[in-house]
């Protein structure tokens, strides 16, 4: 990953560092969806000292060519080049009686990390058995740090870290690799704070994606180039992505294009793929195991809640599957202007869904300056108004335990100040929850894209949080470097 800066990663350098320092071998699982930087974590953690191989889906043969040339650089050993090994087996038991991996075993630990192992497996189903053998036979009595790492988070999962799977209890540690949180962006992107929020409500966390951004461009340039050009990066990697990870691919598409047009409920996904409810649970759990989609249910309702909705977490995906598939015909056709409009007399609705996932993200960061438990939306019926209207909604509810104390926050993604008497309205919403959580400390909070209009003098108290796109600003600025 051409990555330009290594940003965050601070905790799995920490994992990495603390697993080396020890006297033991170590056998550590680095997973996560493609572009998420894994590499980057590698190279970086390894900093030229140790041994990187970048599988390929050549088969055994030639991937074992490919390794003996970087295994003979590492060790100055030309012999290992030209020697010919029928297996990994045999090559492993040739490396470990190496006279110089036994000299460099005694002066430290050697770090040896094979990238997109899931490629081995897919061309020998074998590989998880024979890399058992190997550390069993010859790593974990060595003073060696293998590092076995893929993008196919299926593959990782089922195959290598599974109970079923032969290398299950060989690892000594295991990183699950997460796209970056959005105080980040800042380091890529020099935009102001309403395009630095455009930019992540349709890249996401995923540095590849973001670096294709150009800061020099305006926000709508770089989404056109990027998204709205036929062969563009940007504009096939959903397919890409989803065919690479996903068998039966075309019955996940139809399922996030689904959700990603606004049907979130169970009954609405079946209605709209037509297919029947055991088909679309099964196909919405293996979206959720690899961090596509979310549910989500109202605060304070359990696990057992049956209506609960389902997202897609992912922004990339969702922009992709919200206006890119819909529209490919359009844009193959170079109807760029059309799609273009489209997508822009819309993006504030889009962009309103957006924000308020990341607000509720940003103060499980601590944007309001404190920490809270359990951050989320709520709705549920208001039995004093009359059916049909008696739904009520809030955006975020937050709460701690430790302070026993409640938030309850409102967010709005408008090009217009919003009026402070929102926080009346809120206090009236919140009354249906205050029943149950009567003694607790409670604050009120807005937070507009826009800023505020009306009295805000008279609500400067300490339960009252009024935010805008400035507040956004200094948190990231103070949080994200």
């Amino acid at each position: 990953m051409s990555q330009q800066k290594f940003i965050d990663r601070i905790e799995e350098m920490d994992i990495l560092k603390n697993h080396h320092s020890n006297d033991n071998p170590e056998l550590i699982i680095i997973y996560g969806r493609r572009r998420v930087g894994k590499t980057e974590l590698i190279n970086h953690f390894m900093s030229g000292h140790g041994l990187y191989f970048l599988a390929t889906n050549e088969g055994d043969t030639e991937n074992i060519r490919n390794f003996q040339r970087l295994l003979s650089e590492f060790f100055n050993d030309k012999s290992i080049e030209y020697a010919h090994y029928n297996d990994w087996y045999s090559l492993f038991a040739s490396i470990v009686n190496n006279k110089n991996f036994i000299e460099k075993t005694k002066k430290s630990k050697i770090i040896i990390a094979i990238d997109e192992f899931p490629y081995l497996i897919e061309a020998n189903r074998s590989i998880p058995s024979i890399f058992q053998k190997i550390y069993d036979s010859f790593l974990k009595n060595n003073n060696v740090f293998l590092i076995l790492s893929g993008s196919s988070v299926s593959v990782m999962e089922n195959d290598v870290l599974s109970y079923k799977s032969p290398l299950y209890g060989r690892r000594t540690g295991q990183i699950r690799i997460k796209p970056l949180k959005f105080k980040y962006i800042n380091n890529f992107l020099n935009y102001n704070i309403e395009d630095l929020c455009n930019s992540y409500f349709v890249l996401g966390g995923i540095p590849e994606y973001i670096l294709k951004f150009n800061s020099k461009l305006p926000f709508w340039d770089n989404l056109t180039n990027n998204f709205l050009n036929r062969g563009s990066y940007l504009y096939e990697e959903a397919e890409f992505l989803l065919r690479s990870e996903l068998r039966e691919a075309r019955n996940y598409f139809t399922i996030l294009k689904a959700i990603a047009i606004g049907n979130h409920r169970l009954n609405e996904i079946c209605s709209y793929t037509g297919m029947d409810k055991s088909m679309v649970s099964k196909y919405i759990d293996v979206l959720m195991s690899l961090d596509f989609i979310g549910p989500e249910m109202p605060f304070g309702s359990n696990e057992n809640f049956k209506r609960r909705l389902y997202w897609i977490k992912d922004n990339y995906l969702s922009f992709w599957f919200r206006y890119i598939l819909p529209n490919k015909s359009e844009i193959e056709n170079s109807r760029t202007e059309k799609v273009l409009n489209y997508i822009k007399n819309d993006f504030n609705t889009y962009s309103g869904e957006r924000f308020e996932f990341l607000i509720r993200s940003l103060i499980y960061d601590g944007l309001t300056g404190k920490y809270y438990d359990n951050v989320s939306r709520w709705w549920g019926k208001n039995k004093s108004k009359e059916e049909g209207k008696n739904i009520e909604e809030i955006d975020i509810v937050a709460y701690s335990h430790e302070r026993n104390e409640i938030l309850f926050g409102e967010c709005k993604w408008t090009d217009k100040k919003i009026s402070v008497s929102l926080i009346d309205k809120l206090r009236e919403k919140s009354r249906i929850l205050l029943e149950k959580y009567n003694n607790c400390n409670v604050i009120y909070a807005l937070f507009s894209k826009s800023g505020f209009i009306g009295d805000i003098n008279t609500l400067k108290d300490k339960d009252i949080i009024l935010m805008d796109l400035n507040d956004l600003k200094s948190f990231i600025e103070a949080n994200g470097n």
